[in-house]
């Protein structure tokens, strides 16, 4: 698993893309679209560690809540009183195996408890977090318009220059690569 597929840990495009994106930024925009960029990135950076916060501590507090009740519910089952055989009709009698050590909660349970609700609780915190900071963040760019044109006109600049290294890089791989087999 890649720590790209939880939101709290997700870096930026690489090296060379972020050049690039730092070129049209400095270029085709102004320092107030600089500045309202900026601020939607810290709302999404903020808003994706609070929810990763809240889906963590979430996570947690339902893995205690069910630790709990599998405790609660292995003390009643201990304090029943169980019956020891059975007696067929024929007479026979058949001894029942006490099957209370096997249904005592455990450590390694506890654990896989703590750690799967954790984790399922900061990837729904996190992708829950990095939707709302996504939308406020849209919200706050698209808040004036001559600014969101500036800035949709750069990123469309900066798409069609990505576009371009990578198929360069595409053809040049493919010329390499047929310069090197032989029929």
């Amino acid at each position: 698993m890649s720590s790209d597929s939880l939101a709290m840990f997700r870096k930026s495009m690489g090296p060379d893309l972020a050049k690039l994106a730092e070129q049209h930024l400095q270029h085709d925009l102004n320092q107030s679209d600089r500045d309202a960029l900026q601020s939607a990135a810290s709302t999404v950076s903020t808003h994706v560690t609070a929810g990763s916060l809240l889906g963590i501590t979430l996570g947690l507090f339902l893995a205690y809540r069910l630790r709990r009740t599998r405790t609660a519910t292995f003390a009643a089952f201990k304090a029943t009183e169980k019956p020891t055989s059975v007696r067929f009709a024929s007479g026979r009698e058949e001894v029942i195996p006490d099957v209370t050590p096997l249904l005592r909660p455990s450590a390694v349970g506890d654990l896989a408890t703590y750690s799967l609700l954790g984790l399922g609780g900061l990837f729904l915190g996190g992708e829950t977090g990095l939707l709302s900071g996504s939308l406020r963040a849209r919200q706050r760019i698209g808040g004036d318009r001559e600014s969101r044109e500036r800035i949709e006109g750069a990123f469309r600049k900066f798409q069609a220059d990505a576009l371009r290294r990578q198929a360069d890089a595409l053809d040049s791989g493919r010329r390499e690569g047929e310069g090197s087999r032989s029929l």
